[in-house]
């Protein structure tokens, strides 16, 4: 359990595609129902990128609207940390072209790959960088255009998945609001969700665009009983390192995966379902860019205020999950 008590939140930001894929789209591409799909997920709609949009794209509005929040400048921002499996390129990183777009100074940007867990994999690279005093303010972004990695020849996996991008401005803090812990945990499974071409072990061929292996593979009982499991265990974890309840916390912001698997979690942990802030139905399943999504929806509704007890919780590819407290 790592501890921290000097790093907070300064702003948030968010942005989404303006194009709307909802259910009953899906069924001039294969054999599903709106009502299909609602029973087994719980999404209604999700956002899709045009062609020509770009993770970049994304990244920098939800950026410069955090920006606008915490009032910082552009300039005055030390790192930029992009949490993302749908890169703009290989390299340059996306964060690369984000510090561009807004107008930064020679700073270190990268990229950070950790899938589903990414903004909070990103947030913990950061608090690092506040903590040993190497950085003062710092961008951390999810941002994902997952459906141009999508097989909507694939009923079980098509459905899930969406568009856009959190961020948040991160920098030390003297007072309450504050992270106070941060986990990440991982451990090798390249079955249950992978997206098998594009790296070094199956390159683009031929061969390889014919089978398919540049969209995502998913298992979904496995990763039912992984992310069920995994989120139960950092619920127990966080809540008893850190001797709170459930009544403590205004929110649990967890990645929106599928609301039956938030459900089942939620059934198997004792927890009332009004305590998990979800903006699934909506969004559908858009990885790293989730939950500051959904952070900044509840910021911007006005439903999270200063001193809000906030536990995030992710869990993805390769396998990785992670979990942070924080007084908001």
């Amino acid at each position: 359990m790592r501890r921290i008590n000097r790093v907070k939140i300064y702003g948030t930001g968010s942005c989404v595609p303006d194009a709307v894929l909802r259910n009953a789209d899906f069924s001039y591409l294969i054999d599903t129902s709106d009502e299909w799909i609602t029973e087994r997920t719980g999404i209604k709609e999700r956002r899709v990128v045009r062609n020509e949009e770009t993770t970049s794209d994304l990244a920098t509005e939800a950026a410069r609207r955090a920006l606008e929040v915490a009032e910082i400048a552009p300039t005055d921002l030390d790192g930029i940390v992009v949490g993302t499996i749908t890169p703009d390129t290989i390299f340059p990183a996306t964060a690369c072209y984000l510090q561009h777009r807004l107008g930064c100074r020679r700073i270190p940007a990268f990229d950070l790959l950790a899938a589903c867990s990414g903004f909070i994999y990103a947030c913990a690279t950061a608090i690092g960088f506040i903590e040993s005093k190497q950085m003062k303010y710092v961008l951390v972004v999810g941002a994902e255009t997952l459906t141009k990695i999508t097989d909507y020849q694939d009923r079980n996996t098509c459905i899930l998945f969406g568009d856009g991008a959190g961020a948040a401005i991160l920098g030390p803090s003297d007072g309450d609001s504050a992270f106070l812990s941060c986990n990440l945990y991982s451990e090798l499974d390249d079955e249950i969700m992978v997206l098998p071409g594009g790296g070094s072990r199956l390159p683009a061929s031929h061969q390889s665009i014919e089978k398919g292996y540049h969209y995502m593979r998913l298992k979904g009982q496995e990763i039912f009983r992984f992310a069920v499991l995994e989120m139960c265990n950092m619920l127990e974890s966080e809540f008893s390192s850190n001797g709170i309840t459930i009544d403590d916390i205004k929110y649990i912001i967890p990645h929106q995966v599928n609301m039956r698997i938030l459900k089942a979690a939620a059934d198997r942990f004792n927890l009332p379902m009004e305590k998990i802030y979800t903006n699934l139905d909506r969004y559908g399943n858009t990885s790293a860019a989730s939950i500051p999504l959904a952070l900044d929806e509840a910021v911007r509704a006005g439903k999270i205020k200063r001193g809000d007890l906030l536990l995030l919780v992710a869990f993805g590819g390769g396998k990785t999950w992670a979990s942070s407290l924080l007084r908001y």
